[in-house]
């Protein structure tokens, strides 16, 4: 009998992320799962080998694409086989969803894409793993003026200053503002401390005549808006 041809380790990875990539383009994302989809993304940064083991280990660890590239670089380096440029491409790919949420968002009045405001503050903020203050500054006609990190904290609690608040938004001249934060906790319940320094903020802002519209809290378990809760009249 003849012997078979060896099989090169080389050659049956090229041809495995050709498949996957054939899959992927003649039957779309849907047709991936999504170890298969983070497969795809080290590609690019991790020329030659299996990227298959890592992309299974990164999802076991952190439990969702989202919170593979909102995890800490340090964290995600713990992965064998993961160095500096496939960590650089898993947050390239958080910088372009976050990008593009916020198109969708800039594109209209603020208040009448709800849907889309609460879809991009969950993308941006949902997974990480420290708490992070953001405000949104709207214009006279709700338009997005400028969307902006003011406080990054600890995993449970992030210092919010009213006064910085409403300097800010002065000197963007913004007449509304919506404010975000996250539970890295999942949970999205406000805190007493969360209702307490909205109401210190709403104060400070409402005598200088800026409109909070909302506090959105986002977590992995969904999203609350205080004025949905009737925590904003």
């Amino acid at each position: 009998m003849a012997d078979r041809p060896e099989k090169h380790p080389a050659s049956d990875h090229a041809g495995h992320r050709q498949r996957l990539r054939d899959r992927f383009l003649g039957s779309g994302a849907g047709a991936l799962a999504d170890y298969e989809l983070l497969e795809m993304a080290l590609f690019r940064s991790i020329k030659r080998g299996d990227t298959k083991p890592m992309a299974k280990a990164l999802i076991k660890r952190f439990g969702s694409i989202s919170a593979v590239v909102s995890a800490d670089p340090d964290r995600i380096r713990e992965i064998d086989g993961i160095g500096d440029m496939a960590i650089a491409d898993l947050k390239l790919i958080k910088a372009l969803a976050e990008r593009i949420g916020r198109e969708a968002v800039m594109d209209n009045p603020v208040l009448s894409s709800w849907p889309a405001l609460v879809d991009y503050c969950r993308t941006a903020m949902a997974d990480e793993s420290r708490e992070q203050f953001r405000i949104l500054f709207l214009d006279k006609k709700n338009a997005l003026i400028a969307d902006e990190v003011q406080q990054r904290g600890t995993v449970d609690h992030t210092p919010v200053y009213p006064r910085e608040v409403v300097k800010r938004a002065l000197e963007l001249s913004a007449t509304a503002i919506i404010l975000v934060h996250n539970h890295p906790s999942g949970d999205p319940a406000p805190s007493s401390a969360d209702i307490a320094m909205t109401r210190k903020i709403i104060e400070a802002a409402g005598h200088l005549g800026i409109v909070v519209h909302d506090h959105i809290i986002v977590g992995r378990g969904g999203h609350a808006s205080f004025r949905t809760l009737g925590l904003i009249g």
